[in-house]
């Protein structure tokens, strides 16, 4: 590899420059990747619609497709990838698109691809249009639609696709390639970070090497402290306080330390919200109390999310626990 070329791959970010790029490569979805390998070695290669949560392997999957079913010299005149970014409105549907997909390969056999990413934000109108340039050119282009949301996407063009589901990564298949980005990269990296890491990523891989990267470059050290503090995300620990300052103490003491832990940290309601209602499931409390307490704290977070005031809200919260805290007392 010559100098410049070194030069550019240290300069990106992790999740790029760990990208897998052959379909060998990919950490998950066994039975998607032998399904789609079967359709391209046997020339059977369909329209496909690529769907689930982000960081779950749908863009990564497709470009290695392009890469094995075309060499780098025929792969800028054979793959057309349209993302959110780009316009896609009715217009370039029937302009780039319709051209790219109209005109014949250079080549005597084969079929050009198009990818559109993030399709959930094409307008119906596009998609409605995009429908028929699927049927009537599939002689010489194959669609991949790729989106987070299949409810967005028209039945008409679900129809016209092979579905494949990208769910959530679990932790066993996270953790290989999160200890291989760590070796390469030398980071130094406790047991507890890698299990922050995995905690707070969701099963989203981009997010474990996004949030491994951001903490090793502020901090130095990736444990679980650092991540939290970079994400600024509350800690285990923070919860645990703040369930028992709701459960065991006056309402004044338990607002105002829960306002200074807030405002010390940097953390978010919706974030304490989401983690207060994991712990909440844990605690034995009687059937009435505990549907009480979520119904709440649901309403309480749609404020939230609504753009409320987040000192007012936070009176909701400690005012949400003053029955379980009379249950305690008596």
């Amino acid at each position: 590899m010559s100098s410049d070329a070194m030069q550019v791959t240290s300069n990106l970010p992790w999740v790029e420059k760990y990208r897998p790029s052959k379909l060998c490569d990919l950490i998950s979805h066994e039975e998607i990747l032998q399904t789609i390998n079967k359709f391209i070695d046997e020339d059977q290669f369909p329209h496909l619609l690529l769907y689930g949560p982000p960081g779950t392997g749908k863009t990564t999957t497709i470009l290695a497709c392009a890469k094995k079913l075309y060499t780098p010299q025929q792969f800028n005149s054979m793959v057309l990838e349209l993302n959110a970014s780009d316009d896609r409105g009715i217009g370039i549907v029937r302009g780039q698109i319709l051209s790219f997909a109209s005109t014949k390969t250079i080549y005597k056999s084969g079929f050009k691809l198009i990818i559109l990413d993030e399709a959930d934000a094409m307008t119906t109108d596009a998609q409605n249009a995009l429908r028929r340039i699927i049927e009537k050119y599939t002689d010489n282009a194959r669609f991949c639609i790729i989106c987070n949301y299949l409810s967005k996407i028209i039945p008409a063009l679900q129809s016209r696709c092979t579905k494949f589901r990208f769910g959530p990564l679990a932790s066993l298949q996270i953790l290989p390639r999160l200890e291989y980005v760590i070796k390469e990269e030398n980071v130094t990296v406790t047991e507890d970070g890698k299990q922050a890491l995995i905690t707070l990523s969701g099963g989203d891989m981009r997010r474990v090497i996004n949030v491994l990267q951001s903490t090793w470059l502020a901090f130095g050290c990736v444990n679980e402290v650092n991540v939290y503090s970079c994400v600024a995300h509350p800690l285990p620990i923070d919860i645990k306080n703040i369930i028992n300052w709701l459960l065991n103490e006056s309402y004044e003491f338990a607002y105002n330390k829960i306002q200074d832990l807030k405002t010390k940290k940097g953390l978010a309601l919706q974030d304490i919200l989401t983690e207060i209602q994991v712990f909440v499931n844990k605690i034995e409390f009687p059937d009435d109390i505990l549907i009480d307490l979520i119904i709440k704290m649901a309403e309480i977070e749609k404020r939230v999310i609504s753009g409320c005031n987040e000192a007012v809200q936070l009176n909701s919260l400690v005012a949400t626990f003053q029955k379980p805290r009379e249950m305690q007392i008596s």
